[in-house]
C-alpha cells in the first residue's frame, strides 16, 4: 500500500513525497530511518500501479537485460540503492519503472535487494528472488546476477524456440479448418442446388459432403456455441489445482508433442537446480523452488515428492527413479553426481544435453509438420471439390 507523506528534515527542510509499505507502522518507520520528522501520513491504494498493470507486462527479455544490467553495476561498486535508481530512471517499461521505483523506495527504507524484490512476485519469481537472497548471504551479488542473467536467458531462448516452433503448425491448423468450413457453408451448398436440380444420381462420396454442408449451414451456429462453451471450460479446468494436473499430463501424452514437452521441463529442471546449487542454494530448497517454477502441475509433484523423500535422508537419484516421467539416463546422472560429489556439474551436463535435444526435436518436427500440413490442406480441399465438380461435369457432359 502507498502512503503520502509530508515530513522535514533535521535542518528544516520541507519533504513530500510516496513510500510504499505492508502498514502504517511500517511505513512511519521507514521515513523514521531515513531521518525524517514526519508532518502527516495518509495511505491511499495503489491505483497507478494496477492501471499499468492491466495493460502492461514485464517480458522475460527485460528481466534478462535487468540483470545483466545490474550485475554490471555492482561490479564497478555502484550502491545497491543508486543502481536501482538508474534502472528506474531508464527503464522504458512502464510496470518494471513502477516496481524498480518501488524497490528503491523500499531499500531506502532498509529493506534487503532480495526482501525488496520479494513484494513483487509477479515479476520477481521464487526462484529469482532465492538466488539475490544466497547471494546476500554469500557476499557475491554481481556474481548472482550475472547467473540470472545467463540462466533466464537461457530459459528464454529454450522457450522462445518451443512455443515459436509450435506457433506455425497450429496456424495451419487453424486455416485448414477456417477454409474448410467457409468451403461447406459458403460454396457447397452452392453446387449442391445445381446437382440436385439436375435430378442425376449422386454418388455417396458427394451425398455426404452435401450432408455435412447441410449440417453446418443449419446447425453451424450450435456448433459454434459448444466450441466456445468447449474452450471456457477448458479454460476454467486449468484454473483448478486438478484440472492443471490433468491438462499438464495431457501435454506430455501428446503424440509428437508430448517428448518434446518433457525434455524442456527436464532441461527447465536441471538448469533450475544447477543455477541455485551454484549459488549455494541448499540441495532441498533448490528442488523445492524448482518445482515450483517448472511450469508443470506433473513435474512438480515428482519434486515435491523428491523434495520430502531428500528431507528424510533419501538421495535424489532414488527419490526421483520412483516416477515414469524421468528417464533413466538422469537418474544414474544424478547418482554419478552424489557420489562424486559434483551435482551441480552433472546437472550443468544434463541441461545441456536436454537442450540440445529440445532444439532437434522443436527442428524435426518443423521440418516434418510443414509438408503434413499443406498437403493435408490440399487433399482436404481437392476431396471437396472433386466431390461436387464431378457431379456439375456430368451435368454439364450430359446436356451436350
Amino acid at each position: 500500500m502507498n502512503f503520502k507523506y509530508k515530513a522535514v528534515t533535521n535542518t528544516g527542510e520541507k519533504k513530500e513525497g510516496a513510500v510504499d509499505a505492508p502498514s502504517k507502522d511500517l511505513a512511519i518507520l521507514a521515513l523514521q530511518r531515513r531521518g525524517l520528522i514526519i508532518v502527516s501520513i495518509k495511505g491511499e491504494e495503489e491505483k497507478s500501479v494496477l492501471q499499468i498493470s492491466i495493460f502492461e507486462h514485464v517480458p522475460q527479455k527485460e528481466i534478462v537485460i535487468l540483470s545483466r544490467q545490474i550485475s554490471t553495476l555492482f561490479e564497478a561498486q555502484v550502491s545497491a540503492l543508486k543502481a536501482f535508481s538508474l534502472l528506474a530512471a531508464n527503464a522504458e517499461n512502464k510496470l518494471l519503472k513502477a516496481k524498480l521505483t518501488t524497490v528503491v523506495d523500499d531499500l531506502q527504507a532498509g529493506f534487503s535487494i532480495s526482501g525488496a524484490l520479494a513484494k513483487h512476485p509477479d515479476v520477481f519469481s521464487d526462484f529469482y528472488v532465492n538466488m539475490v537472497k544466497a547471494g546476500e548471504e554469500s557476499g557475491k551479488l554481481n556474481q548472482t546476477f550475472g547467473y540470472l542473467a545467463e540462466y533466464l536467458d537461457r530459459s528464454y531462448e529454450l522457450t522462445a524456440k518451443t512455443r515459436n516452433a509450435l506457433i506455425y503448425p497450429a496456424f495451419v491448423i487453424f486455416v485448414f479448418f477456417a477454409v474448410m468450413i467457409l468451403m461447406f457453408v459458403l460454396v457447397i451448398p452452392k453446387l449442391s442446388a445445381i446437382i440436385v436440380e439436375s435430378g442425376q444420381d449422386v454418388p455417396v462420396y458427394t451425398r455426404i459432403v452435401m450432408n455435412i454442408s447441410s449440417f453446418f449451414v443449419n446447425y453451424g451456429l450450435f456448433v459454434l456455441i459448444f466450441f466456445l462453451i468447449g474452450v471456457g471450460y477448458v479454460w476454467w479446468l486449468s484454473r483448478k489445482e486438478v484440472g492443471k494436473t490433468y491438462l499438464d499430463n495431457l501435454k506430455l501424452s501428446i503424440p509428437a508433442v508430448g517428448p518434446l514437452f518433457r525434455k524442456l521441463y527436464l532441461s527447465r529442471m536441471a538448469d533450475n537446480m544447477d543455477t541455485m546449487l551454484s549459488s549455494g542454494i541448499s540441495i532441498v530448497r533448490a528442488i523445492e523452488i524448482t518445482g515450483e517454477v517448472v511450469g508443470n502441475k506433473v513435474y512438480a509433484l515428482i519434486l515435491k515428492d523428491a523434495g520430502e523423500a531428500v528431507k528424510s535422508g533419501a538421495s535424489l537419484s532414488d527419490s526421483l527413479a520412483k516416477h515414469q516421467h524421468i528417464p533413466g539416463i538422469m537418474v544414474q546422472m544424478v547418482k554419478v553426481g552424489e557420489e562424486t560429489g559434483g551435482l551441480a556439474g552433472i546437472l550443468k551436463t544434463l541441461a545441456r544435453f536436454y537442450k540440445r535435444e529440445v532444439d532437434d526435436a522443436v527442428d524435426t518436427l518443423v521440418s516434418l509438420i510443414e509438408p503434413i500440413m499443406i498437403v493435408t490442406l490440399g487433399l482436404g480441399v481437392g476431396v471437396l471439390l472433386v466431390s461436387v465438380l464431378v457431379p456439375i461435369y456430368n451435368i454439364a457432359s450430359s446436356i451436350h
